[in-house]
This record gives structure tokens, sequence and C-alpha cells, in this order.
């Protein structure tokens, strides 16, 4: 069992010294911060419960016992809006052939049709949520293959594991299947049927450019309208300037007047547009309300990719330009040591330090982190998520590293995470727990 560096009393009152606490992930008056965009504050917690937020080194009240955490960093606990927990963990029987998309697509195919029976999907699930568990993420939104028969083994499984974890992560599930398959009215009925029966109010499906895109996207809205969900797509994970279904999505957003929440991930391709197109496109986007999240390590893994010859960009999309225009930006895990990415954890902590160096997101102003917390939880409607504030609870992150280069230059392996107060056991599941899936006769 380990928890991390700091010594939690296992009484519930105590204190936090000297916590040196995003500004922007606090929500409390006055609160003054440095240069870089940091309180230091005192934190009392209070029978699992945040009671006060103060500059640290003021008079308190309370003569209990304090941690001094020496001016180390401390987090909410995180929201992961973008992940695969259906296809996690298959890489050591599936790997990709050759490190491309459509090796990635034909893979995981293959596997699925071979493999995932609803005790497959959920041991590699449950794996992947135990990982983020002790990784310090609060919630996750998975997206969940939704083809033909996987749709009645994969939806009943998030339902169960949703239950289960509730208290530890809050889960969410959206449909995943190819835009042609919306012209199916029988797969249609189908993916209503299973998110309106164990779903969470999301629909979505991978956009890309065909004839029929227009009229999809239409039907997929008026689903939406009629049944009161929200939506999710994956959208022009490409290198390809012709990939342009966000443009369309967002047309067709403000075509159907549509008020729900719509996230689209990935969006590679608008950063290989022209200036003016992107100029465009982002606007619409931003008209629409869309909000929109980055996978940088997958995609820095994908996308331009070609045998023998160093890739020429890194793959993600145009996160400054999106952010400057209005739009809800953010960074997620997206998949973990399967085909579309070998490798991942399903850590945050590593999803932002890695986007930050991908995405350069430093020297751009000091509320990034929100792309993995406030931003993100807004998004899934968890508002009390991915934030600290008094009479919330008191889940944490705890780690050494007073300022960002300190946290960016190592993983922070030794973090301290909270919830209700409470040290958790933050010892990570052994990969040979799943020896017994990873056939590669199948």
């Amino acid at each position: 069992m380990t928890t991390g560096f700091a010594a939690i009393p296992a009484s519930g009152s105590y204190r936090l010294n000297k916590a040196l606490v995003p500004a922007c992930l606090v929500s409390a008056e006055a609160v003054a911060s440095d240069r870089a965009g940091f309180a230091l504050l005192d934190i009392a917690i209070e029978d699992g419960v945040v009671a006060s937020l103060l500059p640290a080194g003021m008079p308190s009240l309370d003569a209990g016992h304090a941690v001094d955490l020496d001016g180390g960093i401390v987090l909410p606990r995180l929201v992961d809006v973008h992940t695969h927990l259906d296809k996690g963990h298959i890489w050591p029987r599936r790997p990709n052939p050759d490190g491309s998309f459509m090796g990635a697509l034909t893979s995981v195919g293959a596997d699925r049709e071979a493999n995932w029976t609803a005790q497959d999907v959920r041991v590699r699930m449950e794996f992947g949520l135990r990982c983020a568990f002790a990784h310090g993420t609060a919630a996750i939104r998975t997206h969940i293959d939704s083809l033909g028969p996987q749709i009645g083994i994969s939806w009943p499984v998030l339902a169960e594991l949703r239950a289960e974890w509730a208290g530890r992560i809050a889960l969410q599930g959206s449909p995943l299947f190819g835009v042609e398959a919306v012209a199916d009215d029988a797969h249609m009925q189908a993916i209503t049927r299973a998110v309106r029966a164990h779903g969470d109010g999301l629909l979505g499906c991978v956009t890309y450019m065909i004839p029929e895109l227009e009229a999809a996207l239409d039907t997929i809205f008026q689903t939406a309208i009629e049944n009161g969900f929200d939506l999710d797509f994956h959208v022009d994970e490409s290198n390809d300037p012709a990939a342009r279904s966000l443009e369309a999505i967002a047309d067709a957003a403000l075509r159907h007047r549509f008020t729900g929440r719509i996230l689209v991930g990935h969006c590679c391709s608008l950063a290989l547009q022209q200036p003016q197109d992107e100029a465009r496109i982002v606007a619409k986007v931003a008209e629409a309300g869309i909000a929109v999240v980055s996978l940088p390590m997958c995609n820095m893994y994908l996308q331009d990719r070609q045998a023998g010859r160093t890739p020429r960009w890194r793959g993600v999309t145009a996160l400054h330009e999106l952010k400057a225009a209005g739009v809800p930006v953010m960074i997620a895990s997206d998949n973990t040591r399967d085909p579309f990415y070998a490798y991942g954890d399903l850590d945050l902590v590593e999803v932002l330090r890695e986007g930050t160096r991908i995405l350069q997101l430093d020297h751009s102003g000091n509320d990034w982190v929100q792309s993995i917390a406030t931003t993100p939880a807004a998004l899934m409607g968890l508002p009390g998520q991915g934030r600290l504030s008094v009479g919330g609870p008191a889940d944490m992150i705890l780690t050494r590293a007073r300022d960002w280069t300190e946290f960016f230059a190592r993983p922070q392996a030794e973090r301290t995470v909270l919830i209700s107060g409470k040290a958790i056991d933050r010892t990570l599941p052994d990969y040979r727990e799943l020896d017994h899936l990873m056939s590669t006769d199948a």
C-alpha cells in the first residue's frame, strides 16, 4: 500500500498549510495570485469537507493537526473527458502493425470481433478505472464502440461499472460508430435504446467527409433534440486539409438551433487549413457554442506517420486559436495501450505535462490547467468537480513540486491523493492481472 509523500492524519479535521493552488481552480473571493497564477493557501479540512481556504499564514482558530506542504502544488482531483476504456490494454494481443491510423482501425476491429465479450470488456475497463483512480481522476467520459452485437454487450457493462464506481469516479459513456451508419434506421434505433437504457444522455459518432454527411448530421441532431441528448463527436482525425466535418457540425448546430452541449474531439485537420479557412471555421465553432478537446499524446503518435520519414507536425488541433475565440478547450487521455496509442495510463498529470510540451501551452497564460479540471467538469455537467471550494469535498492531489517547472520535470510519482480528506491507496494494478485475456491465438 502506498499513500504518497504526505503524512495525512487519521482524524477528520486538520489543515494543509502552505499549499500552492492554481487560483483559477479556487472558488473563493479575493484569492491573490502570483505571476504564475498560484495562490499560497492554508486549507482547513473538517470531516472530509473544505472548511476554509485562507491566505497562508493567517491566524486560525483551529489549533489541531497541520500538515506543512512547504509550497507544494495542490490540485483538485481531475476530469478526463475523452477516453476509450473499452479498447484499453488490448495491445499485447492485438498491436498496431505499422503505427498508422488504418492499422489501428483494422486491429481494433479484428480484436473486437474475436474477443470483446462482456467479461473481457468489464475486466479491461475496470483495470483502466483503477489506474485513473490511483492517479487522482474524479470523472471520466469514455466512448463505447457501438456496432452490431457489441451494443448489447458493452452498454450494460458500462451501466454496471458506473454504479459500482459511484463515489470514486463519475463515469459517463458516449456511443462510437462511423457516420455512415447513421443511414441505417435499425442501427440508430438500437443506439437510441442503449443510450436511454444504459447511457448518460449522450449521442455521437465519428465524422468524416462522406457525400451523405449533412443528412447524417441532421439525423443525429434531430435524434438528440427528440431525446434530450447532448452530443460528442470524433472529428477530422486526419492530416488532410479537405477534412472539414467540423465546419459541417457547426453549420448543423446553428441550423438546428441546438441548445444542448456539444463536444468535438481531435479536429486535427483544422491546424492544416489556410489561415482564412481556419478563422472562418473557428468563428463558426464559437458561434455554435461547441467545445473542443485535443488528445495530444494519441494524435502525436498517429498523425503524420510514414515509414522511414520523420513526422513534420505534431498532429494536434489549433487549440490556442480556438481558446482565443472563446471556445471552451480541453485536453484528455484518449486511448491507453491499444492500437490507437501504445502507451498511456489514464494519468491526467501526464496528459497535462505532455500536452504542455506538445501544444506549447507554457508562455501563453496561467489557466491551461482548467483544461483537465473545471472546463471538462462543466462540459460533463459536474460543476462541483475540478475545483476547490469552501463547503466542497476535500478531494485533492498533493505534490512536492513548488512551481510548474518542477511539476512538469518529473511524473509526480510520490503524489498523495485525497478523497473526502482521506489519503487513498495509490498502488497501481499489475499488468499481469490481464495476462489471462491476452491470448494471441484469437
